[in-house]
């Protein structure tokens, strides 16, 4: 099988990957079907590394359905997703899929109806070749494959090829997101301060998958968020370059380890007037130094 022909058959995985995971999610509306907050015993919460960086077992039975389905379909191919780490077989292919079976988490908990789960691939070479993000509470999905154009259906609907944001900034929406760390938030806080003058305002939604996939349809001019690690961004980051967006992703897929800003569409100043600086810039600022 070529890389092209290989294509189709990565973004069909993806597909049955997601569906697989945000089937689990939808399963949400039988524990609670008044929608409101899930309580602890009902949803499996734990504490992750905090008070608010939660973890249930929708989003670790999520993330097993996910990975059952590309085991099956592709044995020899990695898996990272953010509940079990990363998973190599004795002979693996080169290609590796980075997974987030419920990002929104705390929404997820909390009744609030913006989570999904984001599938995306990357091949030997590290190039993202397909992705697929589905929001089973908002019945969307949206996916792209690598120069086949992004796309978009909501209940089934005919697919709507995305464009990306139109318009100036001044009228848009910026989205972004704040980390659990008191001192990380307050960085971050100070970053979005220097953005928020170019757009029309500011949308803080909860989960970056979604918000990626955003900007990708035209509902958000940009998202940018420091620190974000890269099974957030691996899908919806090619549905946004698909759609004709810019991106620039973190140089690491792991933030704990090297935090650095996840940049989708335009936002109005130059990327290194963002602060903080990711932590390979700080290196060699401190080197010159």
């Amino acid at each position: 099988m070529t890389p092209d022909d290989a294509l189709p058959h990565l973004l069909d995985i993806a597909h049955e990957a997601a569906a697989a995971g945000a089937s689990v999610l939808r399963e949400r509306s039988a524990v609670s079907p008044s929608g409101l907050r899930l309580s602890k015993e009902d949803s499996g919460e734990t504490e992750k590394t905090s008070e608010s960086d939660i973890v249930t077992d929708f989003d670790r039975r999520a993330e097993q359905a996910v990975r059952s389905v590309i085991h099956q379909r592709r044995p020899q191919d990695s898996i990272s997703g953010e509940e079990y780490g990363t998973t190599t077989p004795e002979t693996p292919s080169g290609y590796r899929w980075s997974i987030d079976p419920l990002d929104g988490t705390t929404n997820f908990v909390h009744g609030i109806v913006y989570y999904g789960t984001s599938v995306g691939v990357m091949d030997p070479d590290g190039v993202w070749q397909a992705g697929v993000v589905i929001a089973p509470a908002l019945e969307r999905t949206w996916w792209a494959s690598r120069g086949q154009g992004a796309w978009s259906s909501s209940q089934g609907s005919e697919p709507v090829r995305l464009r990306g944001p139109q318009g100036p900034l001044t009228a848009g929406l910026l989205a972004t997101g704040f980390g659990y760390d008191p001192d990380r938030r307050e960085e971050q806080s100070q970053a979005v301060l220097a953005m928020l003058p170019k757009f029309g305002n500011l949308r803080r939604l909860g989960a970056a998958a979604l918000d990626i996939c955003l900007v990708a349809d035209g509902t958000i001019h940009a998202f940018a968020e420091y620190g974000i690690w890269e099974h957030d961004w691996a899908a919806g980051a090619l549905i946004a370059e698909e759609a004709g967006v810019p991106v620039s992703r973190p140089a690491h897929p792991n933030s704990a380890q090297a935090p650095d800003w996840c940049v989708v569409g335009d936002l109005g100043i130059e990327h290194t007037q963002l602060r903080p600086l990711p932590t390979r810039l700080q290196d060699t600022a401190a080197d010159q130094r």
